[in-house]
Order: C-alpha cells, then structure tokens, then sequence
C-alpha cells in the first residue's frame, strides 16, 4: 500500500464529507471545483488529493459519487471497522464511548479500562468497562492493535508502554502528555490545550485589539 501525504489525509474527511451532502441532495457526478468551493481548499490541491484514491474522473464532467465515495473511504480504510480499546473513562472517554460516527470512520471501541473499582463490570452505550489490570490479558486474547488514551496525563506513558507492550501498533493520544515510545507505533496526538490556547488567544486578540479599518 502506497503512502499518502498527511496533509492530504487530513483532508480527504473534508471531501467526503461534502460529497455526502451532494449525494443527500440527488446528485449522480460531482467536480473538483464544486468540492473545492464547499472546503475551502483550492480545486488543483483537490485533484491531486484525489488522484491518491485512483478513481479517475471525467473530465469537464467529474467523478461518480457513489464511486468516489467507495474510493475515498477505502483509501481512508473506513470502510473496515477496526477494533480497539480505549483507557480513561473520564469525562472525554464517555463522549468519545459515546460518538457513533467514530464506528461510521472505521474505529469501533468494543471494551474500555479505568481504575475506577465503581466502573468496573458496568457498560456505557453497549461497551463494558473493566478495571485496567484486566487490560493485558484482553489485549493478549483478542489481538486489539488501536488504544484510545483518555487518561490523566500523568498516567499516560505508563498506559501507552502496557499497550505497546502487548501487541498495540497505533495509538490515539488524547492526552497533553509527549509519548516516549518505539518509532514504529503509530501515535496521533490530539492536544486539545494547545488548540484552545490558540483560540482563546484568538478571543483576546479579537476583543481587546480589534482590527481598525480607514
């Protein structure tokens, strides 16, 4: 399987979903321009995106939707679920236990692990929670390769290295913490401190130093 540019995965999602749109609304054929205009992202950066699905459109015409659709979630791997565990059943677990669109993207959570004792042995949306030290032995029996972190910072190395340590090749990274891992395990960060500290600096910016205009 080919690499494919992070940037152009990052926006691929984009794509499909306003594909989907132009789908609900009954259209059969869909242009690089019409999804460049609904992105935001400049129509050649569009087509050179979508040539990494192979799907080769007509041109002045476009491309299949259906077809386009089917393309872009096999190059995203969407269209094939895979299993995975998730640690931390805080606040930010729950929502993320809870968010049906994650199995719709190719990411189902079938079990998730906390220290909470009050947790464990309960379900939340269908997906049981246990204690964290049952997590080796699950990850052993059932050959899972994605974690979800969701944890406390502090804990999340120690949770990252139990994962590794037992078969896990990928994973998600909620956490402020840096990972200190193997380089070839796969670890997307999402650093939500970072993205509100640029925001609420944007906020700031905006209130007390408006733009003047002459």
């Amino acid at each position: 399987m080919d690499a494919i540019p992070i940037m152009t995965l990052k926006r691929l999602p984009q794509y499909l979903e306003a594909i989907y749109k132009f789908k609900r609304a009954g259209l059969k054929m869909v242009s690089a321009t019409k999804i460049a205009v609904f992105t935001d992202v400049h129509m050649t950066q569009v087509r050179k995106d979508l040539a990494y699905t192979g799907v080769v459109g007509t041109p002045k015409v476009g491309h299949k939707i259906d077809e386009l659709i089917s393309a872009i979630e096999q190059c995203l791997n969407w269209n094939d679920a895979s299993s995975c565990f998730l640690v931390g059943v805080g606040h930010l677990g729950k929502a993320l236990m809870g968010y049906s669109e994650l199995s719709r993207k190719g990411l189902r959570i079938i079990a998730a692990f906390d220290v909470n004792p009050e947790l464990a042995g309960t379900e939340l949306h269908e997906i049981p929670i246990y204690n964290v030290d049952k997590l080796s032995n699950l990850l052993n029996r059932l050959h899972i390769h994605i974690g979800i972190i969701t944890t406390p910072a502090d804990a999340a190395q120690e949770v990252a290295d139990l994962l590794v340590a037992n078969g896990v090749i990928a994973i998600w990274n909620f956490t402020p913490a840096k990972l200190n891992l193997p380089e070839e395990v796969i670890v997307e960060n999402i650093d939500m401190s970072s993205s509100l500290a640029v925001l609420s600096r944007r906020v700031a910016e905006k209130l007390y130093h408006p733009i003047t205009r002459n």
